[in-house]
């Protein structure tokens, strides 16, 4: 809430312009037009549509160029084009974790069958899903527990996070690759 002394300021195009984009690069996380109005960009009179055509005016801006500017499900975030990243790869100090096949099948039942209990994710897996597993993607903020399932027992379901779609570069559920039918995976 913004206090009553607090009397907003009228901004140009071009300001506005600089601060989102000042604000994007700076950020260590994605961020929403409700995140940069509320946290950069509250002392000033600005709509919601106006940042929206702002942050339109920067993805064009860099379009075709080194980095550029995406969304995903959390918000707006620079990255750079998928075309660049293995000539790019030498510069990551830092080597990606490598996720077992138990925690990425577990991860991809989590995502394509959500909310899904424990139970479940073993039936179809046909093993036991380890507490490490449901530990690892829980740390990691990839998936959260939301709710109880309504049977004896009550076991816990699990779904997705903004997380997980950030982190693979997704707006929604819905760009997930589709799934192949189970009569092509057995041949």
């Amino acid at each position: 809430m913004i206090p009553d002394k607090i009397r907003h300021k009228d901004i140009d195009d071009e300001k506005l312009q600089r601060l989102v984009e000042a604000a994007l690069f700076i950020a260590d996380k994605p961020l929403s037009v409700q995140l940069l109005k509320r946290d950069f960009l509250i002392e000033y009179r600005v709509s919601n549509l106006r940042i929206r055509d702002i942050i339109i005016t920067i993805q064009a801006d860099y379009k075709g160029r080194g980095v550029e500017l995406n969304k995903v499900a959390s918000g707006y975030r620079f990255q750079t084009p998928s075309e660049l990243s293995e000539d790019l790869a030498h510069l990551y100090q830092e080597k990606a974790p490598k996720y077992s096949r138990a925690i990425l099948e577990t991860l991809a039942l989590i995502a394509y069958k959500q909310p899904i209990t424990r139970g479940e994710i073993e039936d179809i897996r046909g093993v036991a899903v380890s507490s490490q597993i449901i530990k690892t993607l829980t740390e990691r903020n990839w998936i959260k527990t939301v709710g109880q399932k309504e049977v004896p027992g009550r076991p816990v379901l699990y779904a997705s996070t903004q997380e997980f779609l950030d982190y693979f570069s997704l707006t929604s559920l819905d760009q997930l690759p589709a799934l192949m039918p189970m009569t092509d995976i057995a041949n």
